[in-house]
């Protein structure tokens, strides 16, 4: 017969995650509305990253698409550009 393993010798395959579904979707949520968010993705942007930003859509006439996802550079300016004289 086998000899049986112990289980702090056991690694998990990962297949199944550990936390209620819901309350990862309530962390993710609060997550994509927080200031924690804006401020990396300003660090990532000032590094000069491709971020996307997502906007209140300027033409109210498209009703089903309230929020609109464009890239940094149209909607922001780089920090230090307003300083280099060409």
């Amino acid at each position: 017969m086998g000899k049986k393993r112990s289980r702090d010798t056991q690694t998990s395959k990962g297949q199944r995650p550990n936390v209620n579904k819901k309350i990862r979707n309530d962390v993710r949520r609060d997550y994509m509305d927080s200031l924690d968010r804006s401020i990396n993705q300003m660090k990532a942007y000032a590094k000069g990253k491709r971020v996307m930003l997502t906007v209140p859509n300027p033409n109210k006439n498209e009703t089903n698409k309230r929020f609109i996802r464009i890239a940094a550079e149209e909607y922001l300016q780089r920090p230090g550009d307003r300083y280099i004289i060409k």
